[in-house]
């Protein structure tokens, strides 16, 4: 693979359809991101982007999910003139004005008219366009508070940490139809699904420019092909929503409806994910709607209230990361709220959302101590308003966006979270797997000798996993604040270490659930993750990290040409146990199962350094059995100790279906069989 950074995208460079980058809206015409601009194109009549008394009426039940068609800053032509239509939701407020580059930043200038009792403020402001800098200058009934508050709903932002919020036109000239006509059966519980975890701005850097991050067209041409060769079929990309903190990875953000402008423009993301799709990859985004920062331009303290927030601290500010919790309650919050889910999928074409810190929605005791958290009406710890937004968020996605996914990081024993909400659950399609996780790397981390007394790490499982729709999910939290890599959480020397994460990685494709994993697991990043530098990317051309990036892509091709690992993973028939009890030697088989005409895979793992000889198992086929993968080949790093390819299983008996496996387990190691007639 050729890892040469190369930064020289040319405008005029065609895509794989003879496009511009001008043409398909990735670059806009005669302009640069700098110079701001959008899309070309007439900007539609002023009455076609203001509220109607049925969009304000759904907006005040907290059902709209589609407030951004008119809430925030809208280019429009009234009597001919061309300009922008601002509105903002601040009903406490007793004046508000849009203040901005074009009027000095005066608040007298473009006072802003209350639309009725809805709370809503508007104006609409002649001469004003794509790429014009604004705020709200809000004087509050209370205290006399005053403040110049940045858009809520704005779609694009000053590159942090300037805040002003900016004018911005998100007309694009889509071109992944195809896709999106066939993305339900790529995202599919029945479908592999196999995600690369990353973040944007440390993937990548060019260090011949001051180690800058890549922009969304550099990654357009260099993160497709990535995948292709790595086999994933998903990415899924920490939040891209705009933070003022670039140490929070996105996960404070202030732009719910704002793409971050450190990479580019919104029509540039739109082109990544278009690029994506036309290589087959689909396109999940963290979202967080658990807490926001309370940065003073943000929408903490909105109007001179607690707006968004919860005023009691009780139930307002998280205790872990000191920011302010939304008020699941307000029917406006709940609008907004649904509405910042559907943009993404709607106005950037994601394939779904994986929603960040559930648990902490969940419960209103949430890392919080007796005394410090209000009981619910019926005296409960559930939080019964966050349910009921969640719920009505997952069925919303679902029916708005068929084919998509709704995916939570939830870390507790919640019951339902990945059930449908009319059988009692919470809705979402996927569950991180934690306990798996936690079971696993703490099993892992053990010296070999020591692992026959915590075989129930291993097996644990089984007990449970098919209660949920899960994701085996080896993250970023996993890696980061003195954890150390995944390749240092192995015990033993260099060549052991490989072996180890080449078998961690087998039994994670091996079990049922879908997968994820961190950028740089797949080639053993030797480092902590940090933010602020780039994967070290010489790891790929050494001999050891190499063969374990060819292990990840055979593990990948294997999951999805093989119905067994993926069709039929949440049903509980479809996994099946051959030796779970051999503690001592620290070994485990079983098989898995797709549907009647699915050939079955059988899965040996050893987590010891020794080779096994003459291991012994039955098999529901006799007859020859193809090694399918052997994570100790020499082409993966390994040492070649294996079956040669195949092995015949003699019949239990004359006549009998099923046989008999004699097996040589390499050392560290996992093997993948199928047989050859069924």
């Amino acid at each position: 693979m050729d890892l040469t950074m190369r930064t020289d995208l040319d405008p005029a460079r065609l895509d794989s359809r003879g496009r511009t980058l001008s043409e398909r809206g990735v670059l806009p015409a005669a302009q640069t991101p700098a110079q701001g601009g959008s899309l070309p194109g007439e900007p539609p009549p002023l009455e076609s982007v203001r509220p109607t008394d049925l969009d304000v009426y759904l907006f005040r039940e907290g059902t709209h999910s589609r407030i951004y068609r008119f809430l925030g800053a809208h280019p429009a032509v009234e009597a001919g003139r061309t300009g922008t239509y601002f509105a903002t939701w601040a009903p406490d407020a007793q004046a508000v004005a849009v203040v901005g580059d074009f009027n000095g930043w005066d608040a007298g200038a473009d006072r802003m008219a209350p639309r009725g009792d809805s709370g809503i403020w508007e104006r609409f402001v002649p001469g004003v366009g794509p790429g014009a800098l604004y705020k709200y200058h809000i004087r509050s009934r209370y205290r006399g508070y005053r403040m110049d508050k940045a858009d809520p709903l704005a779609f694009r932002a000053e590159i942090p940490p300037r805040t002003a919020s900016q004018v911005w036109d998100l007309g694009y000239g889509w071109d992944d139809g195809e896709w999106m006509a066939r993305r339900g059966t790529r995202n599919g519980l029945d479908s592999p699904i196999a995600i690369y975890e990353m973040h944007f701005g440390s993937w990548r850097r060019v260090p011949e420019e001051g180690n800058r991050s890549l922009t969304y067209r550099e990654m357009a041409h260099w993160l497709p092909p990535y995948l292709r060769e790595s086999g994933y079929t998903h990415v899924e990309f920490l939040p891209l929503m705009e933070h003022p903190f670039y140490g929070s990875w996105g996960y404070e953000g202030t732009g719910y409806f704002a793409a971050t402008s450190r990479y580019g423009t919104p029509q540039e993301l739109m082109g990544l994910v278009e690029e994506l799709h036309r290589n087959d990859i689909g396109v999940f985004l963290d979202w967080v709607p658990s807490h926001f920062p309370q940065d003073g331009h943000s929408l903490g303290f909105y109007d001179g209230t607690h707006l968004y927030e919860h005023d009691d601290p009780r139930l307002g500010v998280h205790p872990d990361w000191g920011s302010y919790i939304f008020n699941y309650g307000r029917r406006e919050v709940s609008s907004f709220l649904l509405s910042s889910a559907a943009f993404w999928m709607d106005r950037y074409h994601l394939d779904g959302l994986r929603v960040d810190a559930v648990a902490s929605m969940l419960y209103r005791d949430y890392s919080r101590r007796a005394g410090e958290w209000i009981p619910n009406r019926y005296g409960g710890r559930e939080n019964l308003e966050a349910i009921d937004f969640l719920r009505r968020l997952n069925i919303m996605l679902y029916r708005d966006f068929p084919g998509t996914q709704s995916i939570a990081e939830e870390s507790t024993a919640w019951p339902g979270v990945s059930r449908p909400t009319e059988m009692g659950g919470l809705g979402f399609g996927l569950k991180w797997d934690m306990g798996w996780m936690h079971d696993t790397l703490r099993y892992m981390s053990r010296d070999p000798i020591h692992r026959q007394y915590h075989h129930n790490d291993l097996t644990f499982r089984a007990i449970y996993q098919f209660h949920e729709n899960f994701v085996l999910a080896l993250s970023h939290d996993e890696v980061v604040h003195g954890k150390g890599p995944l390749y240092a959480k192995m015990p033993g020397d260099p060549w052991q270490k490989l072996a180890q994460l080449r078998l961690l990685y087998a039994y994670q494709y091996a079990l049922p659930g879908k997968k994820l994993l961190f950028m740089g697991g797949e080639a053993a990043q030797e480092r902590e993750w940090d933010h602020e530098t780039s994967l070290d990317w010489d790891r790929w051309t050494q001999e050891g990290p190499a063969g374990l990036f060819r292990w990840v892509r055979d593990l990948n091709l294997l999951y999805r040409t093989q119905p067994a690992l993926h069709a039929t993973e949440f049903h509980p028939e479809t996994f099946q146990w051959v030796d779970a009890g051999d503690s001592r030697e620290s070994t485990l088989a079983f098989l898995r199962r797709g549907t009647a005409r699915d050939p079955p895979v059988l899965v040996v793992l050893n987590f010891t350094p020794v080779p096994r000889h003459q291991r012994r198992y039955p098999v529901p086929h006799a007859g020859r059995w193809r090694e399918l993968l052997n994570s100790d080949a020499r082409d993966y790093g390994g040492s070649g100790v294996g079956n040669l390819g195949e092995v015949w299983a003699p019949p239990y008996s004359t006549g009998g279906k099923g046989g008999v496996l004699s097996l040589t387990l390499p050392p560290l190691g996992a093997l993948f069989l199928r047989p050859e007639e069924t």
